[in-house]
């Protein structure tokens, strides 16, 4: 059966009927189950941001310290990124997801233990390399189940954790800091001993509840499975590098080069915001660790929202490009307000709205290498966008750390977050006018032949 240009394949009502059917099973037992798992890794990964408001006092770190330990996380992750992605084709998704997990959790937790900042750059480093993997791995893994037309609203779903995990950050941030004393533990420890062991308990829901693949669900029936499946392979029929593509082209494509490029220009804003959104918040509103929490905990709910309705949005529309480009502008004017405002509610407006506008792209700009790559191509040219971008959790975090201890202040940093945002708006508008092109062409030749 052939696919119309939008790469869905034509079908009559009974298997409209079914293909409605598939969809809401997937999206109902998988995408709640890997939301929880990436909200638990978002959590470990960045709630040094307000543990760092008593850790870096009682164990004397600077800010370059600091901001130089968060961001050796990201190297680690970044040289395990595509072996783990390999390794997760090896033994399956579910064992190798639910692995990452496990070991990520109990090094999170350990981090309760570092005492010098060797200590603390080693557990850091160590805990992306466990890490590594699972975001791509994620997003590989969705592209087994959700036809090509559906990806920004999947990943819009379980993306979603990413700013709810910033809301249950802020939320629990005041009563974890204020268990010090406690058992003897400072209350840094008790936020890293709490919140790292609930992801090595959930290391064992991804092992039990994710199927490896739509033919081993045992809840989908014969027909949902070969719905799916024809749906997919339209989806191949497309891509520029399918399923025939080996890691190695993938690997040397422009396109996944250019997505990782836009994406280490965007999370480099990402990441210098959120290693430094606590101290910067107290500073502009002089509230207390718990009062700054409700509001990182306020952006996060107004990110989700950002995300889901842009991410609809521009699957209903099947339009990328300024989905994402606009995001981007809103970004770049948002960090040039809060940097040159001074301490005060302007800068709190700026932040805030610089985290729902780097939320609103997510799901969009996560779409569009799903739109070129398929099958083990995916595997391979996801992980290496993401090994890219990783870099970005480094320079931020380090940007903001040593500006602050040269300046005394975060503005200059905050103002320098310009760049990497209007670079990151021109890099998806001239790949997304690139895959226009194709489209067109590629529906012309498909005239031509019928």
């Amino acid at each position: 059966m052939a696919a119309d240009l939008n790469g869905s394949v034509p079908c009559n009502p009974a298997e409209a009927a079914i293909g409605t059917s598939a969809r809401r099973k997937v999206s109902l037992r998988l995408l709640p189950v890997i939301a929880v798992g990436y909200g638990l890794a978002y959590l470990d990964r960045v709630n040094i941001s307000f543990a760092s408001l008593q850790m870096n006092q009682d164990l004397h770190f600077s800010a370059t310290v600091y901001g130089l330990g968060a961001g050796l996380f990201f190297i680690g992750y970044a040289f395990c990124e595509v072996p783990s992605n390999l390794l997760l084709l090896r033994f399956g998704a579910k064992r190798w997801l639910a692995r990452i997990m496990f070991t990520w959790g109990l090094l999170a937790a350990a981090t309760m233990f570092v005492r010098t900042p060797l200590e603390f750059y080693v557990l850091r480093f160590l805990l992306g390399v466990a890490e590594a993997g699972f975001f791509p791995g994620v997003i590989y893994y969705l592209t087994l189940w959700f036809p090509a037309q559906m990806r920004a609203r999947a990943v819009s779903r379980f993306y979603i954790a990413l700013p709810l995990g910033s809301t249950v950050m802020g939320l629990l941030a005041g009563w974890l800091l204020g268990l010090g004393g406690k058992l003897g533990l400072a209350g840094w420890q008790w936020l890293f001993l709490l919140e790292g062991l609930p992801s090595v308990v959930f290391s064992g829901v991804i092992l039990w509840a994710l199927p490896d693949g739509p033919q081993k669900a045992k809840w989908l029936t014969l027909e949902e499975k070969d719905w799916i499946r024809r749906q997919l392979e339209a989806d191949g029929a497309r891509a520029h590098l399918g399923h025939g593509a080996g890691a190695l082209q993938a690997l040397m494509s422009p396109k996944v080069w250019t997505v990782g490029l836009f994406f280490f220009c965007a999370l480099t804003c990402n990441y210098a915001y959120q290693f430094s959104a606590p101290a910067m918040l107290q500073a502009a509103t002089g509230w207390n660790v718990a009062n700054v929490g409700y509001l990182v905990a306020g952006f996060g709910v107004a990110g989700a929202l950002a995300m889901l309705l842009n991410g609809a949005h521009s699957d209903r529309t099947r339009e990328r490009r300024m989905h994402i480009v606009n995001p981007c502008v809103l970004m770049a004017a948002s960090f040039l307000a809060a940097g040159w405002s001074g301490w005060g509610w302007l800068t709190v407006a700026g932040l805030g709205m610089s985290f729902v506008a780097f939320m609103a792209m997510q799901g969009p700009a996560l779409a569009v290498p799903t739109e070129f790559l398929a099958g083990r191509a995916a595997a391979a040219g996801i992980a290496a966008m993401n090994t890219i971008t990783m870099f970005s959790g480094f320079v931020g975090p380090y940007w903001m750390g040593r500006v602050k201890d040269l300046t005394g202040s975060y503005f200059v940093g905050v103002r320098g977050l310009l760049v990497p945002s209007l670079l990151a708006g021109g890099l998806m508008w001239a790949l997304t006018r690139s895959l226009e092109r194709r489209a067109v062409v590629l529906g012309r030749l498909g005239e031509e032949s019928a």
